[in-house]
């Protein structure tokens, strides 16, 4: 790593890296940091990517790394500990410097983040074990692979019945779990019904599997309720602490009063309330899919070097002499 770049882009998936490619082509100077830590990491393959439906998403990050390098990007293992503002570099005002967990120290004009999110699953024993295998959350990810399949779905949400009735296109086989009745009202109620859907008014007490294989899951009752496949709804949680020394701090999202995710605000070019600061992909937009993440990673890194096209103007403007103006 060199001392000082361009930018920083925090976060080496399809944001990241997408903003990367977009900064590298560019001819700027880069450093994607990456802790190896991708929010997908549990699934067999990212869909929807046109052009690359169904790639592993370790095998899609590796080409990534690949393309961005051919642009003269560094591509570096390792975790942003903490991220702070400095004077910048006496033409441009804004700079940042940021610590890596090493210890090493580098500065840049410019940040992206795409650092992602955590998903923070529902306490039922044996369910983080299948997280993105057994346990599935999106039917556009994942619904095409457990087509016609027994299905269960946990209702902990009150976007539970919509899941419910989206994972019902997938298959004829899918029961609902209403571990919380006041999430169904009887007309959503009677819409489940409608949709053949059958409807277990019991808690959730166990996901079980054999052999590593999801099997079904085991009701407060006592009742084994034979399953292929579980659908259920995450937290998604940030990864913004490492920039609480910049003033950033994730905003909760809510779905009526519902609270389902935390995330960075930005505005439509993924810039943050910090000037300099960009962001893009789950950190920014916790229901965004690969491709759309990637989407974000390209505005951001084109906004980056836009905001930078103007500092290197306001540069050279400045060292004109007034007369010769």
């Amino acid at each position: 790593m060199r001392d000082h770049y361009d930018v920083i882009v925090i976060g080496g998936a399809a944001a990241g890296l997408s903003a990367a490619l977009v900064l590298g082509r560019s001819r700027r100077s880069v450093l994607v940091v990456d802790a190896g830590e991708p929010r997908n990491a549990p699934s067999a393959g990212a869909h929807n990517y046109l052009g690359r439906e169904g790639i592993a998403p370790a095998e899609l990050s590796a080409i990534g790394r690949d393309e961005v390098a051919a642009y003269g990007v560094e591509v570096t293992a390792g975790r942003i500990v903490a991220a702070s503002a400095t004077t910048g570099d006496g033409t441009d005002p804004v700079g940042f410097s940021v610590t890596l967990d090493s210890g090493a120290a580098v500065t840049a004009r410019r940040l992206v983040v795409a650092s992602g999110a955590v998903d923070v699953l529902p306490q039922v024993p044996g369910l983080a074990e299948q997280w993105g295998r057994g346990v599935v959350h999106c039917p556009f990810c994942h619904g095409w692979e457990i087509r016609d399949q027994r299905i269960g779905v946990l209702v902990t949400t009150p976007n539970g019945v919509h899941h419910a009735l989206m994972f019902r296109a997938l298959s004829e086989h899918v029961t609902a779990f209403v571990t919380d009745p006041t999430l169904v009202d009887d007309t959503a109620l009677a819409g489940l019904r409608a949709r053949g859907i059958e409807v277990v008014d019991d808690t959730v007490t166990q996901v079980r599997s054999s052999q590593g294989t999801l099997t079904g899951v085991t009701l407060g009752s006592g009742d084994v309720v034979e399953l292929d496949a579980l659908a259920a709804a995450s937290t998604a949680e940030a990864r913004v602490d490492f920039l609480s020394d910049l003033g950033l701090v994730a905003a909760d999202q809510f779905m009526g009063d519902f609270r389902y995710a935390s995330a960075l605000t930005v505005d439509p070019a993924g810039q943050t309330s910090v000037r300099g600061v960009y962001a893009a992909g789950n950190v920014a937009n916790p229901m965004a899919t690969v491709v759309a993440s990637a989407a974000a990673g390209v505005q951001a890194g084109a906004a980056a070097h836009g905001d930078l096209v103007q500092a290197d103007l306001a540069a050279a403007l400045a060292a004109v002499p007034q007369s010769t103006r």
